[in-house]
């Protein structure tokens, strides 16, 4: 059944003009704000993946498009709220400085947002997954703006800023409960190994931890009320990855940490694993319809982790690997029918409620007897 939040765009009716706008003009002021409170807004650890050129350039383009789609909307559609929305929110980044705000000096905190992680990450997740999907769909009668998409960029939004926070928790929980296990030799042994052979081992080690930590999640009742959540999305596509409570996200991260710290991989192997899992936690939740070949034995592919999703007993409790199907294979979870797909999606019972707020809320609440 369609939801009051699913929202059918069709071209020449100034929607989809009027959406870009909106997200561009709301993208612009993020980026402004981050030039100008970059202490508070900014994460230490995503500054040094980009230039502070590179973002001037990029947000100079997005002005550029939110005012023009902006205009496209306000004469195509009946409803200007949109184009008022794009048009308002890029002419008050404009205001307080656009592409050539100046950075003020400043030291790094402890504590910061990560405002330039989710404007960046939203930007170009849009950029590359939405004409992908609209390529290669499964299911081609799906809209972009489906059912539940605010609730779900509610979760990007939430996750990507609280990034800084994230890697802080992570950290101390690895250094503070296994630091024993870090020795000097281990790691330079690890170090020793080729980039390539490192980045293999990372992937490995951490996805055999994610493997059952998730694995962990559907096996018992109080953890599985966190992960529910995620499972909760009846709809499989590029945004659906993040409604991931923010207690598992804790959690999950700061065990699959583990063996990174322990091992102490070199920063380039590090920073491939790091990209691939950015990619492909996106990618694998995709509506793309492509079977992959035999490529789909080496690496998870949205057809392996949508039957993980399946509202089906026989499947979700399968497919718990993130990156590899082999560490299925190995402990006889992997569940894959070749060239079929799911019917359904979402929670066989225990349905959690469809807000971000209740949500957050529902592992914490007693069912109620009777």
């Amino acid at each position: 059944m369609a939801s009051d939040d699913a929202v059918e765009l069709e071209f020449g009716k100034g929607l989809i003009s009027g959406y870009a706008s909106a997200c561009l003009g709301i993208l612009s002021l993020c980026g402004v704000l981050c030039f100008r409170y970059p202490a508070i807004l900014t994460s230490e650890q995503f500054r040094v993946a980009y230039t502070t050129e590179f973002v001037r350039s990029l947000l100079f383009w997005i002005l550029v498009t939110a005012y023009f789609s902006g205009i496209v909307s306000y004469a195509l559609n009946r409803s200007k709220i949109l184009a008022w929305v794009g048009i308002g929110t890029a002419l008050s980044a404009s205001l307080l400085g656009g592409s050539r705000v100046e950075v003020i000096p400043f030291e790094s905190t402890p504590f910061s947002f990560g405002l330039d992680w989710f404007a960046i990450s939203l930007l170009f997740s849009m950029l590359i997954f939405i004409p992908i999907e609209k390529a290669f769909a499964l299911r081609r009668n799906q809209n972009v703006l489906r059912k539940d998409w605010r609730t779900d960029l509610t979760y990007f939004f939430v996750g990507h800023l609280l990034i800084q926070f994230i890697f802080l928790w992570t950290n101390a929980f690895a250094s503070a409960t296994f630091a024993w296990a870090a020795t000097a030799d281990l790691q330079s042994a690890i170090q020793s190994l080729p980039i390539w052979l490192q980045f293999l081992m990372a992937t490995f080690l951490a996805d055999f931890f994610q493997y059952w930590t998730h694995r962990i999640h559907h096996k018992t009742p109080f953890l599985w009320k966190f992960h529910a959540v995620h499972h909760s999305s009846q709809t499989m596509d590029w945004l659906a990855g993040s409604r991931t409570h923010l207690i598992e996200v804790f959690m999950t991260r700061a065990l699959v940490i583990v063996p990174l710290y322990v091992c102490g991989f070199s920063e380039p192997a590090l920073n491939a694993y790091v990209i691939l899992v950015g990619v492909q936690a996106v990618a694998i939740h995709a509506n793309v319809g492509t079977d992959f070949g035999p490529l789909r034995y080496v690496i998870a592919t949205p057809q392996f982790h949508h039957w993980h999703h399946s509202k089906d007993a026989e499947y979700c409790d399968a497919n718990y690997a993130v990156h590899l199907p082999v560490i299925d294979m190995i402990f006889g979870t992997y569940n894959c029918p070749k060239g079929k797909w799911p019917d359904e999606y979402g929670v066989v019972s225990g349905e959690p409620p469809p807000t971000f707020v209740a949500q957050f809320a529902h592992p914490f609440r007693r069912r109620r007897a009777g």
